[in-house]
């Protein structure tokens, strides 16, 4: 039958460019990328089987085969999986719009190495071919389909692709690649038998290279008609830890999750009950792209009984734990899952407890050596105690920097590990600029007398830093936690107390140190606000538009005013948040609090500009504590008379 020819997708075209010119780094990842989707595509027939075993035909063993040929220049990877129709030859390989294209292109960076790592993390791992190949051949025959129904796929990677009816025998696909002038050491048994080693040996299907014996006669190594397995061909998960090294621990992840790093830790264990099943489990040390794309499909592999079932599984593991990267191979799910019952099963939700509470013990972990032990207990430990401690050493601050922000939202999604979670978050702090400072550190440090622990939500640490609502603080060696992620606010509405001490917010309602309030303090402010009562009724009226009262101040040393707001009432920082997201956010009126000790606010009654100086006053407030003045031509109009 006459070949057609077909266009690329535009970004395919675009795509397989980048691909082809670019992405040269990393060669080696275009083996890794067919081989794998060679065993994706024989786990799909296995799934299909499920429900029509007549789908295996005469060949019920499933097997990969890669074989090269010097004279011809190519290599070719085979697979005895599910193949491909006609159609899906076209939709699959012509047109990529399921698989992220566009988002894989907007993220290119310059950095090939890394590049060349987001082609199998976007599912466009079929084109990493065109990094060694000018013109790949697909032959593949659907499994169910007659011979006369398989198709064969052709392109150079030019913008078009032919594809024809072929009689092929073989049920399965396979992928020839046409080798460039300058990818000639791929035509080599030992170089694709260690790239498979490296990057392939967890898959666990065999993966079959024909023997090779030295030709005297031809001065040269040559192939022959027996073939022998080049991986171990068993699941990495179902085998005993201890014959599992490091090294392919971390192997294993970066196939897994296509990630040039080696993960932070891992947890391998088979679990025994009433729900069986084996975890693995990796906290990565670098967050996703799209960590905050709450609604993008994240989650481990499911395995069940080793067949591989979905590749999201987000069922098995609560949406603020949706970076962990992973395998679940269970031995009660039913074969035929399907995505409605992981929503509703007993086992999946045992499954999922006992993943979540697995990922926070090795987060408790990491958290537990982050610092390396000094004086006599560093001086205790052996050599490789040593070595081991400084490598833990900062890896839960790594962790907290990519991650922590996502795992804020566990506070108010998960109830059952609330307090486990608290534990495990970080705050810089008026002790310490490093975002280090632990709930349990707060609280081993509280003053005596001290009855809360102090906190301040800002837009930055710089605005936390320097906001005047802190000086009193300052002033008594009270430590005032900074919040200055976005998710701080939300997540302040689930976090009331820590092991029974409360959280107050420094810029909420009356200053009340308990105990650690000077009585003389006290009576000194109550004076204040006789004294001033007069002109705070005047500023009333001058502000009322803006503020919901206006009184004398406890917690000002050096600035003249302040806004805060009442207990129970929406933050300021909040409120601006909730607005920048476009959202309904009811009339918040901050309280002007004064320090009556200021000179300029000792300069407000009977000066000529009572009015000017008041709203100037109440907006550098507002400036003070990351806000903006509603009139901002205003403002500086009144400064500038002000200074004339």
């Amino acid at each position: 039958m006459s070949a057609h020819t077909h266009a690329f997708q535009a970004e395919v075209a675009q795509l397989l460019h980048l691909v082809t010119h670019s992405l040269y780094s990393n060669r080696d990842i275009f083996l890794r990328e067919l081989v794998s989707n060679a065993s994706d595509a024989c786990d799909k027939l296995r799934f299909e089987a499920l429900a029509d075993a007549s789908l295996y035909e005469d060949q019920p063993n499933l097997e990969i085969r890669v074989t090269f040929d010097k004279a011809a220049r190519t290599i070719t990877i085979s697979d005895n999986g599910i193949g491909m129709s006609e159609a899906e030859a076209i939709d699959h390989l012509g047109t990529i719009a399921k698989s992220g294209t566009r988002e894989f292109l907007q993220r290119l960076s310059g950095d090939q190495k890394k590049d060349a790592q987001l082609i199998g993390q976007f599912g466009v791992g079929f084109y990493s071919g065109f990094i060694v190949a000018d013109r790949i051949v697909v032959e593949s025959r659907r499994a169910g389909l007659p011979p006369e129904q398989g198709v064969r796929w052709t392109s150079d990677g030019s913008g078009q692709f032919t594809t024809e009816t072929i009689t092929r025998a073989a049920r399965g696909t396979s992928v020839i690649l046409h080798l460039r002038d300058d990818a000639s050491e791929y035509l080599s048994r030992w170089k694709l038998k260690s790239i498979i080693g490296k990057y392939s040996d967890h898959i666990s299907l065999p993966i079959l290279m024909p023997k090779e014996q030295w030709d005297k006669d031809k001065g040269e190594y040559v192939l022959l008609q027996e073939w022998e397995q080049v991986n171990a061909a068993s699941a990495l998960w179902t085998r005993a830890k201890k014959d599992i090294t490091d090294e392919q621990y971390i192997e294993f992840y970066k196939n897994l999750a296509y990630d040039d790093e080696p993960p932070l830790a891992w947890a391998h264990h088979r679990v025994e009950g009433a729900t069986e099943y084996t975890q693995l489990l990796y906290i990565p040390s670098k967050a996703p792209y799209d960590i905050w794309n709450r609604d993008k499909r994240g989650g481990v592999k499911l395995y069940v009984k080793r067949v591989f079932i979905m590749d999201d599984a987000e069922a098995l593991l609560p949406v603020y734990l949706r970076w962990v990267k992973g395998v679940v191979d269970s031995a009660d799910l039913p074969l035929n899952v399907s995505r409605e019952l992981l929503q509703d099963s007993r086992d999946v939700r045992a499954i999922r407890e006992g993943n979540t509470r697995r990922v926070l013990s090795m987060l408790e972990d990491l958290a537990a050596k982050d610092r390396k032990p000094e004086g006599e207990a560093w001086e205790r430990l052996s050599d490789d105690e040593k070595k081991q401690a400084e490598a833990d050493a900062g890896k839960y601050s790594r962790f907290w920097a990519e991650f922590g922000m996502v795992l804020k939202e566990g506070l108010g999604e998960d109830f059952a590990n609330r307090e486990r979670l608290a534990r495990l978050l970080r705050f810089a702090s008026t002790h310490s600029d490093a975002v280090s400072v632990s709930l349990a550190d707060y609280k081993a440090r509280m003053k005596e007398g001290q009855e809360a622990i102090y906190y301040l939500t800002a837009e930055s640490q710089a605005a936390a830093k320097n906001s005047p609502q802190l000086e009193v603080f300052r002033k008594k060696g009270i430590e005032v936690l900074f919040m200055t992620d976005r998710v701080d606010e939300w997540m302040l509405q689930y976090l009331h107390d820590f092991d029974g001490t409360p959280l107050r917010s420094v810029a909420k309602g009356a200053v009340d140190l308990g105990k650690l309030q000077d009585e003389e303090e006290k009576k000194k402010t109550e004076q204040a606000a006789e004294t001033l009562k007069p002109l705070l009724e005047r500023l009333k009226e001058v502000l009322k538009d803006k503020a919901k009262d206006v009184r004398v101040s406890a917690r000002l040393v050096d600035s003249p005013a302040c806004l805060v707001v009442e207990d129970g009432e929406y933050s300021m920082q909040l409120a601006r948040l909730l607005k920048a997201a476009g959202q309904k956010v009811p009339e918040v009126k901050p309280i002007l609090e004064l320090n009556p000790e200021h000179a300029l606010v000792r300069k407000l009654d009977g000066h000529p500009h009572f009015d000017d100086l008041a709203h100037v006053l109440f907006d550098q407030a507002l400036l003070a504590e990351g806000g903006l003045p509603e009139d901002p031509a205003g403002y500086v109009k009144r400064v500038s008379a002000l200074l004339v």
